[in-house]
């Protein structure tokens, strides 16, 4: 098996905190182990390992394939929701840290703050991943470029079109495209776009060249475009929102007029869970351009590489 494990990061907080080298040792890592999977072989290289895994927020993917991946390696994960610790709250976050790194090999965590994440990661000792933060979604992006890579043979020149909210989702892709010199076009309606900060920050990732491309019009960065992508309108904990953002987003559905705007061969992705008939159609959804499950599969095989890249060292 691959032994190789140059990652210099104690952590996975956000994108930003990887080199290219290590993105590119990740999906190295993530081809090994799932080819290896698909033989009937998983590599039990942590054996004896636990994973603490904190959601203040629930999923399924996530979840599932968190915990999978720790069974398939060898490991064990311990699920905790916000009502079984209450960090930050019940107990301070520094503390938790501290405690949980005396129990456990690793902890990934699922929040609203991105500062919660940042600060379990400082006062652990042992590996933090970050799963989901209102700001970032990190290996959701990590898991879309693996699937792109896999799909295309390459990420070299290849269009991705972004189409929807300037969210945690759309940060992440921006950041890895950053990274990798990826031209990354992004459609929002006015006020949902990635802030000016947020840009200037991935311009500094992409060494001043000019990969990230903003725009009010769908059917424009859509135009022969090699990858779609898009994402709930109203993510958890906008619910009050909900009206008012279907209402901004309407012209920004992926649906079958914007699919035959791209290439012939475009691939159709979302990282789920998909409100049908709002921010994408059935007939897409469902349609031969959709790769939507194999990049849901693909997450289960990033998180192993992670996995034992972080909590072997």
């Amino acid at each position: 098996m691959y032994e190789r494990m140059p990652m210099k990061c104690k952590d996975l907080i956000s994108i930003a905190d990887l080199l290219p080298s290590d993105i590119e040792e990740i999906f190295t890592v993530t081809r090994e182990l799932k080819e290896w999977h698909a033989k009937g072989y998983d590599e039990k290289c942590l054996n004896g390992k636990i994973l603490g895994m904190i959601f203040e927020k629930s999923s399924m993917r996530t979840r599932v394939s968190f915990e999978v991946a720790m069974v398939q390696l060898g490991g064990h994960a311990i699920y905790l929701t916000q009502g079984d610790i209450n960090l930050g709250k019940r107990e301070a976050v520094k503390d938790g840290a501290r405690v949980l790194s005396r129990y456990v090999d690793g902890i990934v965590i699922r929040t609203f703050g991105q500062e919660t994440i940042q600060e379990l990661a400082r006062y652990a000792t042992v590996p933090v991943i970050n799963a989901l933060s209102d700001y970032l979604h990190p290996c959701q992006a990590l898991t879309d470029m693996y699937t792109i890579k896999e799909k295309f043979g390459t990420y070299t020149n290849v269009k991705i079109a972004y189409i929807g909210d300037g969210n945690n989702v759309a940060r992440s892709l921006a950041q890895i495209c950053a990274k990798l010199g990826i031209h990354f076009y992004v459609a929002s309606p006015k006020g949902y776009e990635l802030s000016s900060e947020f840009l200037a920050k991935a311009k500094q990732m992409a060494e001043g060249y000019d990969v990230i491309h903003l725009s009010h019009d769908p059917k424009e960065v859509a135009k022969n475009a090699q990858v779609l992508y898009t994402d709930t309108w109203v993510s958890m904990g906008q619910e009050a929102e909900k009206a008012v953002r279907q209402q901004a987003f309407r012209d920004f559905q992926i649906n079958n007029d914007i699919v035959k705007l791209a290439k012939n061969d475009v691939k159709v992705m979302h990282c789920l869970p998909a409100h049908r008939g709002e921010e994408i159609t059935d007939d897409v959804l469902d349609g031969p351009n959709s790769i939507v499950y194999d990049q849901a599969e693909n997450r289960l095989h990033v998180e192993k590489a992670l996995l034992k890249l972080l909590l072997r060292k």
